[in-house]
């Protein structure tokens, strides 16, 4: 993580710079605002500002805003400046650190703010797989296209090459080109000269530039103008930029990766992505699986960010019943990692005594879930083949007489025995959740109908 503080703090700057360094951060220092505005135009790079209070924040932040250079800003002053640090905060400052400082305390600060991993939490074959292609890759320099829905961990995967390639000691620059509009990508990327547009009251130095030497991540890629591929392409092939308003082609050495959510094959045929542009950035893919097919790591995951938000809140990490695990293991995760990670911190929140239970799990998304297509397949099959071989006496006509909820327990419990008992394994081929079935079989035990058991294959009629 790159770390530029700026100001003086009486001293006090040198044992802060001492402990982010211990923890992993690479270091770089000015003395005031403007300082920090022109190194952050030339290209330095920061992915945290470390401010001394008593500069002017507010005109800080107001600066990046102008011109769109993201990137936290953590305040910091000694003693007890209350006063300056709720100004601070309310001017857009992520957080305020007292100092003299405290190692604990920055630790937690950049681990927060920043959010830079490079650390899977895996156990699931399928993603051991893909983290073995990428290792197997990573001391290339080939471009790689990294796929995925959202949430799955795409730039993650990217800081991973990163972190493994022969690049790993220079820059790793990220730019999202979902979130910056059309005519303002281009001088994101290739910089732009003063007075090269309104607004540009200075030379910036683009995300090319600022990652020469290193790696370069454009994430979801496929929401890029077809006008700006076009000029993309031609700095992949040329390994040269123009900063929009310049004269003079600028040579990078960059490893560029990047990433979408969609189908870009899907985006060539329909005419909105460039092909040439996708077989110069397709010559590795990188395919990361959703969580619903990698259900070995949902276990795993799930504790992680247990322990992370138990902490986080001051709390002793809780158990996770099994139970709970099972409805965990059942959900569609549509939002993937990033969905499991909030049902987690929720599920902490709603914790009773020391133990997640089935009742602090609140899914969301269940509307958005597309129904199994595998399940309705596997029913729509059953029963068109059960009709037509009981097309005479004993087909459907058996059904009539019978109420609904009737014919739906003879489903679902014949299922359920079909399935060993395997209540997740039902759930599924039902098309129902889990917390679904759950409930109808405490309805039908509370009945007198006999439930099979997990192991209990046959179904006995009362």
């Amino acid at each position: 993580m790159r770390l530029l503080i700026v100001g003086t703090l009486d001293g006090h700057i040198a044992s802060a710079g001492k402990i982010a360094l211990e923890r992993g951060a690479k270091i770089a220092h000015v003395d005031d605002i403007t300082a920090a505005m022109k190194a952050l135009r030339a290209g330095q790079g920061a992915d945290l500002l470390m401010v001394d209070v008593m500069l002017d924040i507010k005109q800080l932040i107001e600066g990046l805003e102008a011109e769109r250079i993201f990137v936290p800003v953590v305040a910091c002053g000694i003693g007890t400046e209350t006063e300056q640090a709720v100004r601070a905060i309310r001017a857009g400052a992520k957080e305020f650190v007292p100092l003299p400082p405290d190692a604990e305390l920055i630790a937690a600060v950049l681990a927060a703010v920043a959010e830079e991993t490079t650390h899977f939490i895996t156990r699931d074959p399928a993603m051991g797989k893909v983290l073995r292609l990428a290792e197997q890759i990573a001391p290339a320099d080939a471009s790689v296209l990294i796929t995925g829905e959202s949430g799955t961990g795409k730039e993650v995967m990217a800081r991973y090459i990163h972190s493994k390639s022969r690049r790993a000691s220079a820059t790793f620059v990220s730019v999202n080109c979902a979130a910056i509009p059309d005519n303002l990508l281009e001088s994101e990327l290739f910089g732009h000269e003063k007075g090269a547009f309104t607004g540009a009251v200075a030379r910036r130095i683009g995300k090319f530039e600022e990652a020469n030497g290193g790696t370069l991540l454009l994430d979801e890629i496929s929401e890029m103008d077809p006008r700006l591929q076009a000029k993309l392409l031609r700095a992949i092939q040329e390994r040269e930029i123009d900063r929009v308003g310049g004269t003079q082609p600028i040579k990078v050495d960059i490893r560029l990766i990047a990433t979408s959510n969609r189908d870009l094959e899907e985006a060539v045929r329909k005419g909105s992505f460039r092909e040439d542009l996708f077989f110069r950035l397709n010559v590795v893919t990188v395919a990361l699986p959703p969580l619903r097919e990698r259900v070995g790591d949902v276990e795993v995951l799930a504790k992680h960010f247990a322990a992370k938000y138990a902490a986080a809140n001051g709390m002793a990490t809780p158990g996770l019943a099994p139970e709970a695990l099972e409805e965990l293991r059942s959900h569609h995760w549509r939002g993937n990692v990033r969905e499991l990670e909030n049902t987690m911190h929720r599920a902490i929140l709603l914790a009773t005594e020391d133990r997640i239970g089935p009742q602090a799990i609140q899914l969301t998304g269940a509307k958005l879930a597309p129904e199994p297509a595998d399940a309705e397949a596997s029913l729509g099959q059953g029963h068109a083949a059960t009709a037509d071989a009981e097309a005479g006496p004993g087909g459907t006509r058996e059904l009539v007489g019978r109420t609904v909820a009737d014919v739906e327990r003879d489903l679902i419990i014949d299922t359920l025995s079909h399935c060993l008992g395997n209540r997740t394994h039902a759930a599924n081929i039902l098309g129902i959740s889990i917390r679904t079935l759950r409930n109808k079989l405490k309805l039908y035990s509370q009945e007198g109908v006999s439930v099979p058991a997990p192991g209990e294959p046959e179904r006995v009629h009362i």
